[in-house]
């Protein structure tokens, strides 16, 4: 059996309260501090993943104790230390693969550095997080009744790893794609890798003046904070939410009924997986990010797959067809922490049609 170990961390020092409940009444300048002296440690084993092909693994979620601040605005070497530190852990508990979950995909060369420092397989996850996105989002639009071959996309993010790999998908599927960073020169890039796709492709520094001009929109930048408001969004569009910390504010949430928010990757693991931990999806499903490090695992692929800062297409492609052979699949749409069902999506579909008439 090929073992694998996925690395978690506090999104916000509230996350350390699930674990610390005296957290709750500590700054959270001092707990992220203490956190940061904290060391990397298994979190949980995690147990029953079967393929539909009879093979199976197990592995650990290891804790990285470094919030999401602390990732992206902190000292950039202790960052990759603590990484590296816990892909150790995995190391030492005998998993031929890690996965870098949330920020800790982002340090060190997207993974790079955490490869060159263990000697285990090292993966970000981040195929199987386009692929199970972009399949997601154009999903979801046929549930909301759009014709993606009619539609204007927008890949917010466009620039990054998955950015620019959801743009390629999305480029062979819809007539107009917007691709919106804060760098011209990077976003021109993209466009001319996707000249020959068909789609008029557009670029765009300005979130707030292209969102509201599109039909499907990709988020998936590495703010701290949201960056997607209300005021943003097209009536009836679908909105596809990969980063975390989430790039949706909760806003949209409270304000727009009209608009379907899906979070990107969740999925159904094979067989009767047990986490022994909770990060707030049902039982027997992941992020994608996750079910990419047992997708190789399962497959025996004990070599490092999704690092760096350019993803290769054919091997989302290749991450894509392996999770259908070995079971995995999309497990519905999730926004904000809960389930999204068919009479939801149709009360939106619903909504949208009214505000259109009423326009």
């Amino acid at each position: 059996m090929t073992r694998f170990a996925f690395i978690i961390h506090p999104i916000k020092p509230d996350d350390v309260a699930r674990k610390y409940p005296i957290a709750r009444y500590l700054p959270d300048a001092l707990i992220e501090a203490l956190m940061a002296r904290t060391a990397a440690k298994p979190v949980s084993k995690i147990t029953g993943v079967r393929s539909s092909t009879g093979a199976e693994t197990e592995g650990w979620f290891v804790g990285c104790p470094l919030t999401t601040r602390r990732l992206a605005q902190g000292d950039p070497k202790r960052a990759v230390a603590k990484v590296i530190e816990a892909a150790r852990v995995a190391q030492d508990l005998g998993a031929a693969i890690v996965g870098l979950g949330a920020f800790t995909a982002i340090v060190g060369d997207g993974g790079r550095e955490v490869a060159d420092a263990v000697d285990i397989a090292v993966t970000t996850g981040n195929s199987y997080t386009v692929a199970t996105a972009v399949e997601g989002t154009l999903r979801a639009a046929e549930m909301m009744a759009m014709d993606p071959g009619a539609a204007t996309a927008a890949v917010l993010g466009a620039t990054g790893s998955i950015g620019r790999i959801c743009a390629h998908l999305l480029a062979d599927r819809v007539p107009r794609i917007i691709l919106i960073g804060r760098r011209r020169e990077a976003l021109a890039e993209v466009a001319r890798e996707l000249a020959d796709r068909g789609a008029q492709v557009e670029i765009s520094m300005s979130a707030e003046e292209s969102l509201p001009q599109a039909d499907l929109v990709v988020t998936v930048t590495s703010a701290v904070e949201a960056v997607v408001q209300p005021e943003m969004l097209r009536s009836g569009s679908v909105v596809c939410d990969v980063a975390r910390p989430r790039d949706v504010s909760v806003r949209v949430a409270a304000e727009r009924d009209d608009v379907l928010v899906i979070e990107g990757g969740a999925v159904a693991i094979p067989g009767d997986v047990r986490f022994n931990f909770n990060f707030g999806f049902p039982p027997g499903t992941a992020y994608a990010c996750m079910a990419e490090t047992m997708i190789l695992a399962l497959e025996d692929r004990r070599e490092d797959y999704s690092i760096g800062k350019r993803l290769d297409l054919e091997r989302v492609r290749e991450i894509a067809a392996l999770g259908e052979k070995h079971g995995f699949g999309l497990a519905g749409f999730r926004s904000f922490e809960r389930a999204v069902d068919a009479a939801t999506i149709e009360r939106i579909k619903q909504r949208a049609r009214i505000v259109a008439a009423s326009a």
